[in-house]
């Protein structure tokens, strides 16, 4: 593993913020989640976990979800981000449309940031479809990226291309962390 992933003390202090892992459907969130919660020396929180069962059930049938149906799972999103202003955590959400972002910025404070993990239609298809044991189809991908208002013009995101090993995904993210913190 390379040397960039372990930040020292004072770096990893200076980093210690929410951070949310972004992005579509089988672009790495967990994978680069838990890696970049493990380098900076953060809690990791999977935000799949706290979708409500009937979100689950609608998904694994392969039925999009309504911003009506993502609405209580961002507000537990919030939640965790606002308890965690301070002290830091990285969590997984797939933030794809603005008002949700914004909706995040609110519960969790100025210093939010976001990890953006961007890959082309058919590096995306190729990693859902090589996944085990997850809820959602593939053919959900697609409304995904309908549904995608990219972030990259947005303050405080770190744009990622997911076209990379997750340990050089995971470097290039704290790369972009630090630039963000040193402003």
């Amino acid at each position: 593993m390379s040397t960039a992933a372990s930040p020292s003390a004072f770096e990893a202090h200076t980093v210690r913020r929410p951070i949310i892992v972004m992005g579509v459907a089988g672009c790495g969130k967990s994978s680069v989640g838990t890696r970049l919660a493990e380098a900076l020396g953060l809690p990791y929180q999977e935000g799949d976990d706290l979708h409500p069962q009937a979100n689950i059930a609608k998904m694994s049938k392969g039925t999009p979800l309504t911003d009506e149906d993502r609405g209580p799972w961002l507000d537990r999103i919030g939640e965790i981000l606002a308890d965690h202003a301070e002290s830091g955590i990285v969590l997984t959400c797939s933030s794809l449309k603005t008002v949700y972002r914004d909706r995040l910025r609110a519960a969790a404070g100025e210093k939010l940031a976001f990890v953006f993990l961007d890959g082309s239609k058919a590096l995306l298809t190729r990693r859902m479809g090589n996944r085990e044991g997850h809820f959602m189809p593939t053919s959900l991908l697609e409304s995904q990226l309908a549904t995608l208002e990219r972030p990259d013009q947005e303050a405080d995101v770190v744009v990622v291309d997911i076209d990379n090993t997750p340990e050089t995904i995971t470097d290039l993210a704290i790369d972009g962390l630090r630039r963000l913190v040193a402003g």
